[in-house]
């Protein structure tokens, strides 16, 4: 299913948040419901967390790198992202392995 964009987004395997975060996705979303009612959205693979501005989503990266995920990583020498995506209406803003940027409908998979 293809997740809609909007500014800045942060995107997460759901799985990476359930091999980090203690409890799992359901525990993560059970501690944070206020903010899936607007902020936060979720598919059945992908969470989307985003932000208006650079410094409040290097928030975002600095809170999920503290719990265990990787963000920038090199492969071959270039700068890739890993454990998880940051994504603008152009794009990743760095190559991203698994996920599959679709311009015309500005949305993710």
């Amino acid at each position: 299913m293809a997740m809609k964009l909007e500014f800045i987004n942060l995107i997460i395997p759901i799985s990476n948040i359930e091999r980090v975060y203690n409890g799992g996705f359901a525990q993560f979303k059970n501690e944070r419901i206020e903010l899936f009612n607007g902020r936060y959205w979720h598919d059945e693979y992908l969470f989307r967390d985003g932000a208006m501005n650079q410094m409040d989503m290097q928030f975002i990266i600095d809170e999920w790198e503290k719990l265990g995920l990787k963000g920038i990583v090199k492969s071959g020498g270039k700068k890739k992202w890993k454990d998880f995506c940051v994504v603008t209406f152009d794009g990743p803003t760095l190559p991203c392995d698994w996920i599959i940027f679709n311009r015309p409908t500005n949305s993710v998979a």
